[in-house]
């Protein structure tokens, strides 16, 4: 529903409260007065301009949270839950209430309580005003923005890494390759393995951690992890008696040379790596809609790097850089450039944009990886 449609099944005291968050002139004690005012008033550019450049850094990260998602209602727990996620430094001085936030949102009209029996106790953002938020937060980033022309040299994998996905297939219908005790292939034969793939990478150095990113995160490389999660997952490969076999259905795709849909390695990615990455899906989103023209890494870190959330050792820098646009190039969604004045630059694909577009991942659509191994 739109902002006229809640504002008329809301009750005079709601009404009330958000006319006076604008300071509406009117007759208090009239609902169709209160809801035509309102409406004027949150339908001017200017009023609108300015409740957003009002916002808190935690006011936009909460606002984040809810803009792309596609349902329709949230319950108190769910939004609870988001409101604490936007706050990424606590203050011990500071009193910190996350039901202020959703009061404060209620008081401008942002969040409604459902007006039927089965909804009256679930929060519901009006469809309008989540598409205001979003053309309004993409005007503020894109004042951030440095655009570039196309560099003259960038890396571009678009199909690289189902190519791969094959030939890791293929590696394995080979030969069998022995596992260790905790299911990882030995380094001679992760390294015959690596050496098939198309992008190359080293096998991981002794280091303090590795997790949150998948089940084999921790002994594979990144690019190489999401290949063999991702074949785990989808039931091409089974981990029998410490020996790592094609299943049936692996051993089929191998026979019919069928290469795997990239729209489902995609969502795959999105699931995995949402554990660590709650916003991920947002900032995907956020990506396709500031990346369609080459655009400079450096300015694109200004605008999306506050929405990150820190995962123990991992910065937000590090995720963005290394978690997110790395892994988008690995998918084939974006490219990476170096431009000889500004550096990295970055733009989606029209493939990428494509297959963002076409996706969306419920929010409670994750494949959780225990992280038993910090």
């Amino acid at each position: 529903m739109n902002l006229a449609d809640m504002l008329s099944y809301a009750d005079i005291h709601d009404l009330s409260r958000i006319a006076d968050t604008y300071n509406c002139e009117c007759n208090g004690h009239s609902k169709n007065e209160l809801i035509q005012s309102i409406l004027t008033t949150v339908n001017r550019r200017e009023v609108f301009e300015r409740q957003m450049v009002d916002l808190s850094i935690e006011d936009v990260r909460f606002l984040n949270s809810l803009i792309f998602d596609q349902r329709g209602s949230f319950s108190l727990e769910e939004l609870l839950a988001r409101v604490q996620q936007s706050k990424f430094v606590k203050d011990d001085k500071e009193e910190w209430n996350p039901r202020e936030m959703i009061t404060r949102f209620k008081q401008r009209g942002w969040l409604f309580n459902g007006y039927s029996r089965d909804t009256k106790y679930l929060f519901q953002v009006p469809n309008d005003l989540k598409r205001r938020f979003g053309d309004a937060m993409t005007k503020q980033f894109q004042r951030s923005l440095i655009l570039t022309v196309e560099p003259g040299v960038y890396r571009d994998e678009q199909q690289l890494l189902l190519d791969d996905i094959s030939h890791f297939l293929q590696y394995i219908s080979q030969q069998e390759a022995a596992l260790t005790t905790e299911n990882f292939m030995y380094k001679r034969q992760l390294q015959q393995v690596l050496d098939r793939l198309s992008v190359k990478e080293e096998p991981v150095g002794k280091t303090a951690w590795r997790f949150g990113y998948g089940r084999m995160f921790k002994e594979y490389p990144n690019r190489f992890s999401l290949i063999y999660d991702y074949c785990y997952f989808a039931e091409l490969i089974q981990e029998l008696h410490q020996v790592l076999v094609l299943s049936e259905k692996g051993r089929e795709r191998v026979a019919a040379k069928q290469h795997e849909d990239v729209m489902q390695v995609y969502r795959f990615w999105l699931r995995l790596y949402k554990n660590a990455i709650p916003n991920l899906q947002s900032l995907v989103f956020w990506l396709d809609r500031l990346a369609r023209d080459w655009v400079t890494a450096a300015s694109l870190k200004e605008v999306l790097v506050p929405l990150i959330r820190p995962f123990y050792y991992d910065t937000p820098e590090s995720i963005l850089e290394q978690r997110v646009l790395q892994m988008m190039m690995h998918l084939g969604l974006l490219r990476i450039g170096e431009h000889e004045e500004h550096g990295t630059v970055i733009q989606i694909t029209k493939l990428g944009s494509r297959i963002i577009q076409g996706n969306y991942v419920a929010e409670e659509d994750k494949i959780s990886i225990p992280f038993d191994n910090r």
